[in-house]
């Protein structure tokens, strides 16, 4: 069910949103809320998934739109960014204001969490001052009954005045009721009862009444002239100014009728000691006591064990005394369960995939290909992609549901909790533990991520150091070199849990990297002082395992192995080409190592543990398989899936423990793989600091195994 029919121009702050229609008399609703309320479950349960997503025109913020039908009504939902309030400010809050204001909307379903009304509420009366069409669905029912919260909807509807529906989105209780009262809200049959939404203090009252005059002249109904007169009052609204000038080609401000209003109204001030500074919180202030009154007379609290039991989860969680080892002792144990787990299955896809590329070399022949051609497609482009596929997709298969189970089970932003501290001392945003996280699964995708801090030195700074962190595509290869080499010598479940141990050594190393680099860039070229953030720690709920692996596997492991195998094809006709073309008694693979391994030895490595790295630049899976194809003087990647065999390979081509560390250390930190550069570039819109990001982690890396190199061979340890 795509969305294809129609387009209609929604603007943004001077920039265009297609809201793309079947059919014209589809009906737009704008789905706004908290984060964590439910309110993407509550759209993918009505859109069933029929969506599309993109980034709000000259935002880096993502938006989803997605299409439902109901008695024969179609509807378009566009889903905001999760944010707090509307006073704008950040990227999320002028999305969300912005769309609301000159969007189209037909109509605003504004979803709440049961479980916490009163935070919730501030949203939902900013969204009443802006449009009458206003739909509250109070979701999390379900958890707000575990913990003996009743919500009373029928006065909360009547202190309101608008259409209130209770629902429990994860089991689709309550989503038809809901969709019902939006279709007679975007009709205009469910109108605004009663007066003001938001009442404020005489000082501000009495200048909303004097300014909403002229406005009216000048705007008439298109926007609701008493929260215009709001918003000039709060003289920090210029996104939205511009956005006004954009929508009705006229700057409000500017008009005689205002300007000399807001000249009197300033006059005025003065004598009675009244600052800008003071309105604005004034008017934060009155939606915060209107949500508090509210809530007091509808929501009932019984016994609070359930209540209990979460802020004692959060004690052992988040406490000073054992959050940081329990945090530890998880990613130990997903790195266990990772590495256990990955390497059988590891072992079987690796062969199957060797084994039909035999095959297809057998077809490639009974069809009288020429040599070079089959050697070009088998031995080339379908080898390395089966490297790839089978180095990647196991570990991932694993890690993503594990990553994703404890995302969904709250536990993430516990972390970011743990770890916000320790950014902060760096000059750097909390939320930057967050993107550190998500670089975990793939350093393209905490770039990404990024997007969800607001200030843009703190984002960039996030984005330049995210690479600190290894991905899954470098995961496989450290855990071999640390298998090889310094943990081979245990077995079994010793082995295994020996090497999680050191790779969980490995990615502290990582993280006190980025830290150090925050540190670093924070006080030099991204100077400036750690903005403050609110970070909510939502409920602990029960995950719900069969969203978690689709949505782990379709939305994460297979995106990222799907980008890795794009950029895997051309390496591998690449490699095969610099494998298989000699120039005088040697490939050229042989002389471009050879080239490199003078400058190389300095830090630990050799010309062809340097050139798999450089070639490596697609995609980091195939480093190791280009490691091998070089020691063997192979013209193809060959099939070595055991690790002794490896070894013994390594080892015959002048290896030692030094260059097994060095090649460790430098595989942890050098430049960002190709799709993470290009992701850098089209984020922060800048080829500068696309190149900061690629120099950092390498000049840190190979700074780093000089220092190593040098001291072994001083020490003689080499």
């Amino acid at each position: 069910m795509g969305l294809s029919k129609e387009s209609t121009g929604a603007r943004a702050a001077g920039t265009e949103l297609a809201i793309e229609k079947k059919d014209p008399g589809d009906f737009v609703l704008a789905l706004a809320g908290n984060p964590n309320v439910g309110k993407s479950t509550v759209f993918n349960a009505l859109t069933n998934l029929h969506q599309h997503t993109g980034n709000w025109p000259g935002k880096t913020v993502s938006n989803a739109q997605g299409y439902c039908q109901r008695q024969g009504q179609g509807y378009v939902l566009v889903d905001l960014p999760g944010c707090y309030s509307l006073l704008a400010h950040s990227a999320e809050e002028e999305v969300a204001r912005d769309f609301l204001c000159f969007g189209g909307a037909d109509a605003a379903v504004v979803v709440c969490d049961a479980t916490c009304l009163e935070r919730n509420l501030i949203l939902v009366l900013q969204a009443m001052e802006i449009t009458p069409n206003v739909v509250v669905c109070v979701n999390l029912l379900d958890e707000a009954q575990r913990k003996h919260i009743e919500v009373d909807l029928k006065k909360l509807s009547a202190l309101l005045g608008v259409p209130v529906v209770g629902a429990a989105a994860r089991s689709g209780r309550g989503l038809e009721e809901l969709m019902a009262a939006a279709g007679k809200s975007a009709r205009g049959q469910s109108p605004r009862k009663g007066g003001v939404v938001i009442p404020y203090p005489p000082v501000i009252e009495e200048a909303v009444k004097k300014l909403m005059p002229p406005i009216e002249n000048l705007c008439g109904e298109k926007i609701d002239p008493r929260w215009l007169a709001l918003k000039l009052l709060d003289s920090s609204g210029l996104t939205l100014e511009l956005a006004l000038e954009k929508k009705l080609g006229i700057r409000l401000r500017a008009q005689s009728q205002v300007r000399q209003a807001l000249q009197g109204l300033q006059a005025e001030w003065e004598r009675q000691g009244v600052t800008p500074e003071s309105l604005r919180d004034e008017i934060a202030a009155g939606a915060v006591r209107r949500a508090e009154e509210i809530a007091a007379q509808v929501v009932g609290q019984g016994q609070n064990g359930y209540s209990q039991r979460d802020q004692k989860w959060d004690q052992f969680l988040t406490g000073q005394a054992t959050g940081f080892p329990v945090m530890l002792l998880l990613l130990l144990g997903i790195f266990w369960l990772t590495i256990t787990g990955a390497n059988y299955p590891s072992g079987l896809l690796s062969s199957a995939l060797f084994w039909l590329g035999d095959r297809l070399r057998e077809l490639c022949q009974a069809c009288l290909s020429p040599p070079w051609l089959t050697g070009l497609l088998v031995d080339g482009i379908y080898r390395t992609l089966a490297w790839v596929v089978s180095v990647m997709l196991p570990p991932m298969a694993i890690f993503f549901p594990l990553f994703t189970l404890l995302e969904d089970l709250g536990y993430l932003p516990r972390i970011a909790f743990n770890l916000d501290r320790c950014f902060q001392s760096c000059g750097a945003c909390g939320k930057q533990s967050l993107t550190t996280a998500m670089g975990f699964g793939c350093n393209a995708a905490g770039v990404v991520g990024c997007r969800i801090i607001d200030s843009p030195r703190e984002r960039l700074i996030a984005m330049l150091t995210n690479n600190f962190v290894p991905c899954n595509g470098r995961l496989p290869m450290l855990i071999a070199l640390i298998t090889m080499f310094f943990a081979g010598a245990a077995g079994g479940f010793g082995g295994s849990l020996l090497s999680a141990v050191m790779l969980l050594g490995v990615i502290l190393l990582g993280i006190a990297m980025t830290l150090a680099a925050s540190k670093f860039l924070s006080q030099t070229l991204l100077k400036g002082e750690p903005s403050s953030f609110t970070l909510e720690l939502p409920p602990y709920r029960r995950p719900q395992i069969g969203k978690v692996i689709l949505r782990s596997v379709f939305d994460r492991t297979l995106f990222v192995l799907g980008r890795a195998a794009a950029v895997a094809a051309p390496a591998g006709l690449i490699i095969w080409l610099l494998a298989n073309i000699t120039i005088g008694d040697a490939t050229l693979l042989a002389h471009c190592a050879g080239f490199l391994d003078p400058f190389a030895r300095l830090f630990g490595l050799d010309g062809v543990i340097l050139l798999a790295f450089i070639l490596g630049l697609p995609a980091n899976e195939i480093v190791i398989p280009l490691i091998i194809m070089a020691y063997t003087s192979g013209g193809a990647l060959v099939e070595l899936t055991d690790l002794t065999a490896l070894r013994a390979l390594l080892v015959e081509n002048g290896w030692t423990w030094l260059t097994a560390l060095c090649t460790l250390l430098f595989g942890l930190m050098h430049w960002p793989c190709s799709t993470t550069c290009m992701t850098i570039q089209k984020e922060s819109q800048s080829l500068k600091w696309t190149a900061v990001a690629f120099l950092l982690p390498t000049v840190c890396g190979l700074g780093l195994c000089f220092l190593v190199a040098t001291a072994a061979r001083l020490l003689g340890a080499a």
